[in-house]
């Protein structure tokens, strides 16, 4: 990197840092507003508040607006750059508009790497804290709370032709009461089990039911037989079995792929929820490199109207992009929408649109 390429990058990274400062300032300020009666109601000291939630708040709301922060960072500095006709000095001394790309790529490549490596293992941990404190200390005193866990009866798939499910399940012991197992074949069941107890073996790390009723179907005949125990493998852990709304934003990559697929070997339907979210964290970073091409296209051109309309312009696309993901994800959750395509749908129309910026773009 020559000299040029090194100013712009510096501009770049302090412009940035300043803004992702400025936001997150102002956005903790907000929230404490909001907040000021949980955190009484809480009783935690203010550095119990600090660690048991802002540690968790701050990457959170980080990690939402990250994309956005880059764009409005470039659009900033490089609208000064270009009020100061410096990018006009720089094109009309013979540089190429591409090479005067090349520390935008740079610094984009580095921030784009930043929040994947974030996104795959920090802000899952962020997530979770921050989880923890809503579900302690803020959703327990919503009018909307009905209790640790909600509804204690759980009907799950264990595999494809499996299904299970329990009552009045205790999360403590590990126990729950009127069982069932149902296998099917076709159209056709072909396997029953019931019990009035099943609980949870340590040593076996197996479920054990006791003083069930098997049910056996061959063809017309029935055998019925009662067993003192039986031991299930039901591929279900019982820290599985709670009902988590926030477990999509506290796995990190590998888990939350690995968790998609145990799903789907079970025959678990209603995974879209899970899969945008795996398919949003690689597309993020890539909505980065292309929000900084369009914003150095929009914000290298000299205008009148200074870096205001540059800024207008700005807030305005970033906006969109904010509403266009969320209508994407909804359609997809709530919908029949491929989760791939509801995940990277606002790159593609964004990097088409940086594109045409980029050719309309004065070199």
């Amino acid at each position: 990197m020559k000299i040029l390429d090194w100013y712009i990058f510096k501009k770049f990274m302090v412009t940035f840092v300043f803004t992702i400062l400025t936001i997150t300032v102002i956005a903790v300020a907000i929230d404490t507003s909001e907040k000021t009666d949980d955190f009484v109601k809480s009783g935690l000291s203010f550095w119990g508040i600090v660690t048991k939630y802002y540690f968790g708040f701050i990457p959170f709301i980080i990690s939402m607006i990250f994309p956005l922060i880059v764009f409005i960072a470039v659009i900033f500095f490089t609208s000064k750059m270009a009020g100061r006709s410096e990018t006009v000095a720089i094109l009309a001394s013979g540089i190429p508009y591409n090479r005067m790309l090349r520390p935008y790529l740079a610094g984009a490549l580095l921030l784009a790497a930043i929040m994947l490596w974030a996104n795959a293992f920090i802000i899952p941990r962020a997530n979770e804290i921050h989880a923890s404190f809503k579900s302690t200390y803020i959703d327990r005193n919503s009018t909307y709370y009905t209790g640790q866990g909600g509804s204690r009866d759980y009907y799950f798939r264990s595999d494809s032709n499996t299904f299970v499910g329990m009552k009045y399940y205790d999360t403590v012991n590990k126990a729950a009461s009127s069982f069932f197992l149902e296998r099917v074949s076709g159209n056709k069941m072909v396997y029953n089990l019931r019990s009035d107890y099943i609980r949870w073996d340590t040593a076996s790390k197996k479920w054990r039911v006791e003083n069930a009723f098997e049910r056996k179907i061959i063809g017309l005949k029935e055998v019925v037989t009662k067993r003192e125990f039986v031991e299930l493998n039901l591929n279900m852990k019982p820290e599985e079995l709670r009902r988590d709304e926030y477990l999509k934003d506290k796995l990190t990559i590998p888990e939350l792929y690995h968790f998609i697929k145990r799903e789907e070997s079970r025959g678990t339907e209603g995974l879209n929820t899970y899969k945008v979210e795996l398919h949003r964290r690689f597309a993020t970073p890539v909505s980065v490199i292309i929000l900084t091409i369009m914003g150095v296209a929009v914000a290298a051109r000299k205008t009148r109207g200074g870096s205001g309309l540059h800024m207008a312009f700005g807030i305005v696309t970033a906006a969109l992009f904010v509403v266009m993901d969320k209508f994407s994800t909804v359609f997809s959750t709530k919908g029949s929408f491929p989760p791939l395509l509801a995940a990277w749908l606002p790159n593609i129309i964004f990097a088409c649109v940086a594109l045409w910026l980029y050719k309309k773009a004065p070199k």
